[in-house]
């Protein structure tokens, strides 16, 4: 009886691992959903209790995003990104975005004022831009203090998303990575700087003719901190 071998097949690492973050992100999914309904069963007086539920939810939610991340990175082979252009409400895509936060804008009892025009809206790729003010909103509710500014408006035939706070602005490494290349992306720049590069590569997914979407920050602004940036064609 000839002698039966068996030859190792080759896995795709990548495929395995993207598999795993999608299952990762859906369990963290329904995480989300039990610390939300935790958070609405717990008294107003406990705020011990509260406080706490408020920073798994934000520590989760951050968790969530940067699997978001590195999914989409993969699906995109890191440097494309496929995108699904609609018309947006961007009244409808603000307030989902808050909503999705309001345990802990709750709990750090943060002002959050939402300006834009009446009915403004915007083709775009909703999910992928909700993806990216939420992930620059959860490090203003960080790093603020008490207020954060949303707003919305149209100049140069483009749509400016600004998100502002009243914390101690970016920090000079971080301005200086927000046109950080993939390729130069180092992990010591850690979660910061995926985040940036995954804003403009979102951005820049964006195009209308020869334009295409950016991001640029700077500190300033009306509330006197940190200032984050997106504009599309």
């Amino acid at each position: 009886m000839p002698e039966i071998t068996s030859t190792p097949s080759s896995i795709d690492f990548s495929s395995v691992l993207a598999a795993a973050v999608h299952d990762m992100k859906n369990s963290l999914f329904l995480l989300l959903q039990s610390i939300e309904n935790l958070a609405d069963s717990l008294p107003e007086q406990d705020t011990a209790s509260r406080e706490q539920v408020a920073n798994v939810h934000y520590e989760a939610s951050r968790l969530n995003t940067s699997l978001v991340q590195i999914l989409s990175l993969y699906r995109a082979e890191l440097e494309r990104l496929p995108i699904t252009v609609d018309e947006c409400f961007i009244d409808d895509l603000f307030s989902d975005v808050v909503g999705s936060n309001h345990i802990y804008i709750k709990q750090k009892n943060i002002n959050i004022e939402v300006a834009q025009t009446n009915d403004l809206s915007w083709y775009l790729d909703s999910e992928l831009i909700y993806l990216l003010i939420n992930d620059m909103l959860v490090n203003s509710l960080r790093y603020g203090n008490s207020k954060i500014r949303l707003s919305a408006f149209t100049a140069d035939n483009r749509l400016v998303i600004r998100l502002e706070d009243d914390g101690p602005g970016y920090p000079e490494a971080m301005l200086l990575n927000s046109s950080t290349r993939l390729s130069d992306f180092h992990v010591s720049q850690g979660r910061t700087g995926l985040g940036l590069f995954f804003a403009r590569l979102i951005a820049s997914a964006h195009t209308q003719g020869e334009n295409c979407g950016e991001i640029s920050l700077f500190n300033g602004g009306t509330l006197g901190g940190s200032v984050f940036e997106v504009k599309l064609p």
